[in-house]
C-alpha cells in the first residue's frame, strides 16, 4: 500500500467514522443523558467492536455474508430492529443519567456486540476490506485497514459524546431534556433508512 492509499483510507475512516450514524447519535444521546466520563465504554466497544468486524470480513466473513444474501438481510433487520428498541429507550428517558429507567449507558461490550448488527458498520467495513486491500500482500493489507480505522475511530466518537456532554447544562430543564431525546429517537430510526434499502 503506498503512502498516498494509506492517505485515502486514512480521510475514508475519518469520514466514515465521524459522520452521523447510530454509533454516533447514540454516543451524543448517552453524552447527554450520562457525560463524556461514563460514556468511554461505549465509545472503546464501538472501536474495539468495529476493529473485530473489520478484521473478520477482511479475512472472509464479507465474502460469505456477500454469497448469502439472506444472511445480510437477516443482519439488516436484527440491527435494525435493536436499534429501534434503543430508540424507545432514549425517547421514553426523561431526566439526566438515567435513559429509559437504566442509571448507565451502554458498556463495553454492548457496543462491541452492536457493531455485528450495525448495517452502516457492515456497509463500512466491507467497502473499506473491498477498496484498500491489495491481493498482492492480502493479509497485511487487512491489518493496515483495521489499524487506520482504531486509530481515526474513537477519536472521531468521541467527539459526539462530548459535544453531548456540552449540551447537559441546558439540557437540565426536564422539557428540554425530554425532546431532545425524542429527538434523538427518532433520528436513530431515520438514520436506517439507507441501510434497510
Amino acid at each position: 500500500m503506498t503512502f498516498e492509499v494509506f492517505l485515502t483510507l486514512l480521510v475514508f475512516a475519518f469520514v466514515t467514522s465521524i459522520t452521523p450514524g447510530p454509533n454516533n447519535l447514540m454516543l451524543l444521546a448517552s453524552g447527554v443523558n450520562f457525560g463524556f466520563r461514563r460514556t468511554i465504554p461505549h465509545m472503546f466497544g464501538i472501536g474495539s467492536g468495529f476493529f473485530t468486524l473489520l478484521i473478520g470480513v477482511g479475512l472472509g466473513l464479507g465474502a460469505v455474508v456477500q454469497s448469502l444474501p439472506v444472511l445480510y438481510t437477516i443482519l439488516k433487520f436484527t440491527g435494525g430492529a435493536y436499534l429501534v428498541y434503543l430508540a424507545y429507550k432514549i425517547a421514553v428517558s426523561r431526566s439526566l443519567n438515567a435513559v429509559g429507567g437504566n442509571e448507565r449507558p451502554m458498556t463495553f461490550l454492548q457496543a462491541a456486540g452492536f457493531q455485528w448488527v450495525n448495517p452502516k458498520a457492515w456497509v463500512m467495513a466491507v467497502t473499506a476490506m473491498a477498496t484498500y486491500t491489495s491481493p498482492e500482500a492480502y493479509y497485511m493489507t487487512v491489518l493496515i485497514v483495521g489499524i487506520a480505522f482504531a486509530v481515526v475511530n474513537v477519536p472521531s466518537v468521541s467527539s459526539w459524546a462530548a459535544f453531548g456532554q456540552v449540551m447537559r447544562g441546558w439540557l437540565a430543564d426536564p422539557m428540554r431534556l425530554k425532546w431532545f431525546n425524542i429527538t434523538m429517537a427518532c433520528l436513530l430510526v431515520a438514520s436506517l433508512w439507507p441501510m434497510l434499502k
